[in-house]
């Protein structure tokens, strides 16, 4: 693992929790395989446990457990618990699980710091929190990754108001990912500003500085006046050609950006996460009521039949991916659960455990040439596991003491330094950006 820091072209304010990278996707026509992300401790048994350990268990299992009592391993004695609400208290239950979830996450830290970093060519659109109000957004092109010290140098864009921003995708309208889509927060009018009502917008990426120097000219920007959304997708189907979707509160929204025309589908519950399907006219949609549900783009939205299938979780659905063939589709819901379904059968096949999960909006990642599942959990640990059997391959640790603030954000490049290159794991986190290889 290595370690390398964000460098931009301009002075920004401080960054806060929210690093969000996505990676373009490329087809692949190699068979899947399971391979893991490696360090010289990979055979080790710790790689497939949980990092949670409780307290009762951190002994010898021989030495009794009594009520109200902690047994220390180290000192090979008893100390009394005191109630958890005083703050004076030096040991409580909490303090000894906490102690010992900080114990297991250094522990693993120190395993991946034996991996290797690999050249990349490819790019990233980073939205970023910043501490004085809205979001810095950047392309970092990490073609200049170098070991072992790793610089990112962040393309701006240096002509666009940088608001909130609640979901974002690649778009390709002109060429492939030759824009991105960003649905943005509104702004409450204050004195000396007008208010800025929420959109969706379809910014080029030759905007950005250096990102496209072949460029001579942007592309064309485009925005649309749409409600608040949870989620967007655009659309690769020719059935739906240059629209995107939008999921709002109890309704999606299909807009054609050449023509300007729009379709509305009402629901039940509100669109947290949106994928179109590319072999069959349908567009894939997760709920917070659980149900995934997909809308048939060659029906009416006023008719009764553009509902075409219905799954349901037991809890808000917050990510969901279709495979290659679309015949499966995998989604992660806010219990932690993560299903892979038949969409033939509307059955599930199976389930990836250990995933953490209670209430947060955290995505999903599914690499069917590497054979890969990866999930971030609100334990800041990165789970990494087989697609093929759903078998645990790889927890990873977050650099930093976990909390709420500080969930990493990933991305996995199956080709990091293009063609030729391998692939590999990047990892945000505050303003730090770490690398993992494949081997």
């Amino acid at each position: 693992m290595y370690k390398g820091s964000w460098k931009s072209r301009r002075r920004c304010g401080r960054r806060s929790h929210q690093q969000i990278p996505w990676f373009r996707q490329h087809d692949s026509n190699e068979s899947d395989n399971t391979g893991t992300l490696q360090s010289p401790q990979d055979s080790g048994p710790g790689d497939d446990e949980s990092p949670s350990t409780s307290s009762s268990t951190a002994g010898s299992s021989s030495v009794p457990d009594l009520p109200g009592y902690y047994f220390d391993p180290e000192k090979k004695r008893y100390f009394r618990l005191l109630p958890g609400h005083n703050n004076c208290n030096p040991l409580t239950k909490e303090s000894i699980q906490q102690k010992e979830m900080e114990k297991k996450r250094l522990q693993l830290v120190e395993e991946e710091k034996q991996k290797k970093a690999n050249t990349n060519r490819d790019q990233i659109f980073t939205v970023i929190d910043i501490k004085a109000g809205g979001s810095k957004y950047s392309i970092i092109n990490l073609s200049s990754l170098r070991i072992p010290s790793l610089t990112v140098r962040m393309h701006e864009n240096l002509y666009f108001t940088n608001r909130k921003v609640n979901c974002v995708c690649w778009a390709s309208l002109n060429h492939l990912d030759s824009h991105i889509l960003l649905c943005r927060r509104g702004i409450a009018k204050t004195p000396g500003c007008a208010t800025l009502l929420p959109a969706a917008t379809l910014l080029p990426a030759s905007l950005f500085a250096h990102s496209h120097p072949a460029v001579d000219q942007p592309d064309m920007l485009c925005s649309f006046r749409t409600p608040s959304a949870w989620s967007c997708a655009w659309s690769l189907n020719v059935q739906a050609n240059n629209c995107f979707s939008t999921g709002l509160s109890q309704q999606v929204l299909l807009t054609n950006v050449v023509t300007g025309h729009r379709q509305s589908f009402r629901t039940n519950s509100d669109v947290l996460a949106q994928q179109f399907a590319v072999l069959a006219p349908l567009l894939f949609n997760g709920c917070r009521s659980g149900e995934i549900f997909a809308i048939d783009l060659r029906s009416q939205s006023r008719g009764k039949g553009w509902k075409t299938l219905s799954l349901s979780h037991d809890s808000a659905v917050t990510s969901l991916q279709i495979l290659r063939e679309e015949q499966c589709l995998i989604a992660s819901d806010m219990a932690g659960k993560i299903k892979l379904w038949d969409l033939r059968t509307m059955k599930c096949l199976r389930q990836f455990d250990g995933h953490v999960n209670e209430y947060a909006y955290l995505p999903l990642h599914v690499h069917e040439e590497e054979g890969f599942v990866m999930a971030v959990g609100q334990d800041c640990y990165t789970r990494i596991w087989s697609l093929r059997d759903a078998h645990l391959l790889r927890t990873i640790p977050s650099p930093y003491p976990a909390s709420r603030e500080d969930i990493p954000s990933v991305a996995f490049s199956s080709r990091l330094g293009g063609v030729l290159g391998g692939p590999g794991l990047l990892m945000a986190v505050r303003q730090d950006l770490y690398c993992f290889s494949y081997n």
